[in-house]
């Protein structure tokens, strides 16, 4: 079977991995948190978010030195557990960036239109309080189309596109941050909590969704077989995008609360955007607004190609139909998988934001599943295979634990960050059905043949590590 092109370099790779990461809605609606947890909750709570997730990314450093394959998790997941496990894996991780997907198509258009008024005129329906309009829909539709053309010839074409948003975003992240801490005041920042807060308590309380701010660093190891770059360089990919992008999310979040009085920015609209046009640099506002909206460009291209390269470690597995594996021989690209991910993007993003948010709330469950699924495979893997650091692992421990408290508190109801019954609960409850009706339908092979598929050789070393054990 035709492996993918090499293309990506250790730039280029860390660009979708970073880019991948920093999203849109942080920008803009921190003034929001600030309100609940206050600002010293918000940037606490997100620096422990972040060392979680770093412990987390240890384990994918060191998988994805091991399996610099297409797929990243799905690989971990077969070598070291089985088939059951890795479907259940590459599963959880698809619904997770399927939601985020279809939740783009109209979420572009819904934040150009806060500024560009024309935007929000044709309604066409309404799903969940919120109105899906003819402009915007157009203009998210014909950007999936653009990112679908972007990769159909290879991933090169869009991984320069990439690192050009990517250059941007880190330029005007730091200058909000340069000009945030010269002209801010530490005044604006102290007292960090409101007078009647609880600081430990808020500070937990935004440790989850810290968390879901670094969703999608895993995408790395998903491109691992695109990246031209050693398998070690790969896997410290992973944790550079982890510290980078946490980094990023904290200093812009600290700069926002400097320059102008954190509890004032709570009761904004529009979080740093309006924090710098009332502290007085109105073209700043502009930038963080830039920021948000390039955001969601690199978060939509990142997870588009990487959804594609789930799909084809699955199809190899044979836990879904082999033609999603199918690579062009000639540009080195899953051209089949492509045109999938066209179709399910598309076919959820047309419900619009307010229907779209359900499937991004149970995505933060499908996330947590697979931290703890690649923490396990981490354990299972004998040292043999890829050195093992016992720090390391202590730490990437500690990130699974963090991952387990995130879904027990999505599950269990009145904890704030419960699912919104009854929709929610109902949406990860089809998603799983199906799941399983796909895996009892999908066609049965020599576990040996499907990994020899998976690793991209001719079966002589696929007996997985746990069976040499």
């Amino acid at each position: 079977m035709t492996d993918l092109k090499r293309s990506l370099g250790t730039v280029q790779l860390l660009a979708f991995g970073v880019a991948g990461v920093v999203g849109a809605s942080w920008i803009y609606t921190n003034s929001t948190f600030f309100d609940a947890y206050g600002a010293g909750g918000v940037i606490l709570g997100l620096c422990l978010g972040v060392a979680l997730a770093a412990c987390v990314a240890l384990a994918y450093a060191r998988l994805a030195q091991a399996f610099p394959r297409a797929g990243g998790e799905v690989v971990f997941s077969f070598a070291a557990l089985g088939r059951g496990a890795s479907f259940l894996t590459g599963w959880m991780l698809l619904g997770a960036y399927v939601s985020s997907l279809a939740f783009y198509v109209t979420a572009f258009g819904y934040l150009l239109g806060r500024f560009v008024p024309g935007l929000n005129t044709i309604p066409l329906y309404t799903i969940n309080d919120e109105t899906v309009y003819l402009p915007g829909l157009a203009i998210g539709i014909g950007l999936t189309f653009a990112f679908f053309a972007l990769n159909w010839y290879g991933i090169s074409v869009g991984a320069q596109v990439q690192i050009l948003m990517f250059g941007l975003i880190i330029a005007g992240g730091l200058a909000l941050i340069v000009t945030g801490f010269t002209a801010g005041s530490p005044d604006n920042f102290f007292p960090a909590f409101a007078p009647e807060a609880t600081p430990v308590a808020d500070t937990l309380r935004f440790v989850v969704p810290g968390m879901t701010f670094l969703s999608g660093f895993g995408l790395v190891a998903v491109l691992a077989e695109d990246a031209k770059i050693s398998p070690r360089r790969i896997g410290r990919t992973v944790v550079w995008t982890v510290i980078i992008a946490g980094s990023f999310y904290v200093l812009v979040l600290l700069a926002t609360a400097w320059v102008h009085p954190w509890e004032e920015v709570a009761g904004m609209e529009l979080g740093t955007v309006d924090a710098f046009r009332a502290a007085g640099f109105p073209a700043l506002g502009g930038v963080a607004y830039a920021i948000a909206v390039l955001g969601l460009l690199t978060s939509f291209l990142g997870l588009f190609v990487a959804s594609s390269r789930i799909l084809v470690a699955m199809g190899r597995a044979d836990l879904l139909p082999r033609r999603l594996a199918a690579v062009d021989e000639r540009s080195g690209t899953p051209r089949t998988a492509l045109i999938f991910t066209l179709v399910i993007t598309l076919g959820l993003g047309w419900l619009g934001p307010g229907a779209v948010t359900w499937f991004l709330d149970t995505g933060g469950i499908y996330l947590g599943v697979v931290w703890i699924m690649v923490v396990i495979v981490n354990l299972r893997l004998p040292a043999s295979r890829a050195p093992r650091s016992a720090l390391a692992t202590g730490f990437s421990l500690l990130g699974a634990i963090g991952a387990l408290g995130v879904i027990a508190l999505a599950l269990w109801p009145g904890t704030g960050s419960s699912l919104v019954w009854p929709h929610e609960y109902i949406i990860l409850l089809v998603w799983i059905v199906l799941g399983v009706v796909l895996f009892a339908l999908s066609r049965r092979t020599d576990p040996r043949d499907s990994l020899a598929t998976l690793l991209g050789h001719d079966g002589s070393e696929t007996q997985s590590p746990v069976e040499r054990r």
